[in-house]
């Protein structure tokens, strides 16, 4: 690394490579954060395990008097959970959104979408899955006199799978009354667009029968004909939602008999009613039904009695009661780890990581360091104890950035830098500046004036501290083999706790340069400096390159074929440029001036390449000829292999990953293992982590664990084993053994 290398070479003056790399790490990290939270410092988000809400506004002609300003709340739902409709159906919660607004401003009802139908068993639900954004118009009066619209939201919704939580969240947002508001303008008009069309209700009519519902209705959309369609009613507890219904087609007129609720306990004069075609997409937004108001002609039968106090059913708010109290208590713990254990885990781990290859090349240039100053302790002393500092105070950095992002709504891991291409690409020109520092195509002191050159031999500490930052921003990735339980852990700490966590990760990574740089013996036993220090500093040069091809082969991953090869394009501009700055002449001007030009332009034309995220289908981590029984992972095939009865084996995994594509092409490669795993039906998962996705991470979570690599064989009616993330063939076995 640049600021490494100088630390030993004082020809090499230190200023330039530090702004170099402390510019790519700073914006590697912001730019993982702002790409993280997507959509600005304006967006007010709440996470949790099952639903990521956010308050969103839409003003694009600004706010004025007469005007109408919308405002939003976006549910995201994790794979599989689902909130509801105004009418839940069987059984659940309607969202409710409580606002708090300025005088002069309220808020209207919330825009409905069309609902999605849930079938569980012999009951059915109605509301909505995946994302749905709920509407709702603030009029703005006269009165209202204020720079800024303060937007105030209490929402609270109910949140089912196969069980059901209460959730709420507090959301703030503050939208200029100047200007325009219109960076969600497709949400806002995908979600209208979604709502029900008014129905004009002409002679369409309700008959009430004995245990059924009759309904007959004309005037429906052309192309909805003879088509299967779902029946909303928006007065709760009306019908039977899960219950066999009939419908059928005469010419344009659509008629169906629907049962009747045995608990019911209403009946109204008129029924507001949603219709929507039954054959719309499986996931994904519903398509837009149409809403009508029928009268009803007829008495309706004899009403149940209203429950006592409450209109949920007693088995409905019993299990409410329960979450609630689960809730209250806060969650369990996801690691069967004590805090002392993983305190100790981070040590052990942190020492551990100065034998990857990714931290390697960093120790032995730190050696170096020795071997050139081996007779001065003090200077030893200082530099150990700043470059332990830089270790230290960057792993924590890291790691309140990662909690930070989370408490914002983000579902990410540790790891999560090298999900964002641009992080990976900024990684990239940072290692190639290195190598090619390294093998000598350019010195620093040749490309600056005298007085900045003296710089760093003024400051070595400052060297030494930025040499721990650079570190930490190599080996951050490969933390996870021996840090999975207790990152997991630490995610669920309170912040002290879990920044305690990674200091002592720092520590542990430090430890050796700073206990060697207090022992002078470990200074003696090193070779005097000579020619050796210049071959084995060109030979570092080699590893740094070895870097950038992984990087360009984990870019691939993300952006695909063209995205890696724009950024070997810009990359081999970049070393012409370095080449060229340093000639010496008019040849250096000339040159100089031409491949700055083509770095300008290479980044400007296919610079958007390198950074534009293939589809999620395109990215996954298939298998490879030859294995033939990989499937990739997602919360449902791994729910419906278990229903059929078969082990579910998962490899949580990613390209930048080191240690997953050590084992994917060792142990999960091997063919007696994999013979053996079909001749117990075993099935097997691939769960890429490459890039973001919130389901991976929920179901690291679930396993206790905040990285890859993740290995978890799951079996109906018994508790997931978790795997060492070293991964062996006979550990398989053992687990497969003991099924």
């Amino acid at each position: 690394m640049p600021a490494l290398a100088l630390s030993v070479f004082r020809s090499q003056p230190a200023p330039l490579a530090w702004r170099i790399a402390l510019l790519l790490f700073l914006s590697t990290g912001m730019a993982s954060a702002q790409s993280l939270l997507g959509r600005g410092s304006d967006a007010a988000v709440s996470q949790t395990e099952q639903v990521r809400s956010e308050l969103m506004a839409h003003a694009p002609q600004g706010v004025g008097a007469g005007r109408t300003v919308w405002a939003g709340l976006q549910l995201t739902h994790a794979p599989e959970w689902h909130t509801y409709w105004k009418n839940p159906g069987d059984s659940g919660l309607p969202t409710e959104l409580r606002w708090t607004l300025p005088p002069g401003v309220t808020a209207g009802e919330i825009a409905w979408p069309t609902p999605r139908k849930f079938p569980l068993g012999n009951l059915a639900n109605y509301g909505y899955g995946d994302t749905v954004l709920l509407p709702v118009p603030l009029t703005i009066e006269a009165s209202f006199r204020a720079p800024t619209l303060d937007i105030g939201l209490e929402a609270s919704w109910l949140a089912c799978r196969k069980e059901c939580i209460p959730e709420e969240a507090s959301l703030r947002l503050s939208i200029p009354v100047e200007g325009s508001t219109a960076a969600n303008a497709a949400l806002f008009d995908a979600s209208l667009a979604a709502a029900p069309t008014a129905l004009a209700a002409g002679d369409g009519r309700i008959e009430p029968e004995e245990g059924f519902l009759r309904v007959n209705l004309g005037g429906l959309p052309a192309d909805w004909r003879g088509k299967t369609l779902e029946f909303f009613p928006e007065i709760p507890g009306l019908i039977e939602p899960g219950a066999p219904w009939t419908q059928a087609w005469d010419g344009d007129r659509w008629s169906a008999r629907i049962p009747l609720s045995a608990h019911r306990s209403e009946g109204p004069s008129e029924l507001p009613l949603v219709l929507a075609r039954a054959d719309g997409p499986a996931v994904g937004p519903a398509e837009a039904g149409v809403r009508t108001v029928l009268p009803v002609q007829g008495s309706w039968p004899a009403v149940a009695a209203l429950p006592s106090g409450n209109e949920v059913s007693p088995a409905l708010q019993a299990a409410l009661d329960a979450n609630t109290a689960r809730a209250a208590s806060g969650p369990a713990p996801a690691s069967g780890l004590t805090l002392g254990a993983a305190l100790i885990s981070a040590l052990i781990g942190g020492l551990i990581l100065n034998l990857m290859p990714c931290v390697f090349p960093v120790l032995a240039i730190k050696v170096l360091a020795f071997a050139r100053h081996a007779d001065d302790r003090a200077a030893h002393r200082r530099n150990g104890l700043a470059y332990t500092a830089g270790v230290v105070l960057s792993f924590m950095a890291l790691g309140g950035l990662l909690l930070g992002l989370r408490a914002a709504g983000e579902a990410i891991g540790w790891g999560f830098q090298l999900q964002d291409p641009m992080v990976v690409a900024a990684l990239a020109v940072l290692f190639t500046l290195i190598g090619l520092n390294l093998a000598g195509l350019f010195e620093f002191g040749q490309m600056l004036p005298g007085q900045l050159a003296a710089y760093q031999a003024r400051h070595p500490t400052v060297d030494a501290f930025l040499t721990g930052v650079l570190a930490v921003a190599v080996a951050s990735p490969c933390t996870a083999p021996f840090m999975g339980a207790s990152l997991g852990l630490a995610v669920g700490l309170p912040a002290w706790q879990a920044l305690s966590v990674f200091a002592l990760l720092g520590l542990g990574m430090a430890l050796p340069y700073l206990l060697a740089s207090w022992w002078p013996a470990v200074a003696r036993l090193l070779p005097r400096p000579g020619a050796w220090m210049q071959t084995f500093r060109q030979l570092m040069a080699f590893p740094m390159f070895a870097t950038v091809v992984w990087l360009l082969w984990v870019l691939g991953q993300q952006t695909g074929i063209d995205g890696a090869a724009a950024l070997l394009m810009i990359l081999v501009a970049l070393a012409l440029l370095v080449w060229a700055l340093n000639l010496r002449g008019r040849s250096r001007l000339v040159l100089g001036m031409v491949s700055a030009a083509g770095l300008v332009w290479l980044a400007i034309a296919i610079g958007p390449r390198v950074t534009t995220m293939l589809p999620a289908d395109v990215t996954a981590l298939d298998a490879k000829p030859g294995e033939g029984t990989w499937e990739p992972w997602s919360p449902a095939r791994q729910e419906a292999l278990l229903a059929e009865g078969r082990p579910v084996f998962v490899d949580f995994t990613a390209a930048w990953c080191v240690t997953c594509q050590y084992n994917k092409r060792t142990t999960l490669a091997d063919p007696a293992l994999l013979q053996d795993m079909a001749s117990r039906q075993v099935a097997l998962l691939r769960a890429d982590w490459t890039r973001r996705d919130p389901a991976v991470t929920a179901a690291l979570a679930a396993l206790g664990r905040n990285g890859v690599p993740v290995y978890a064989i799951h079996k109906n009616g018994r508790a997931p084993v978790v795997l060492s993330e070293v991964l062996s063939v006979e550990e398989v076995r053992a687990a497969l053994t003991g099924l």
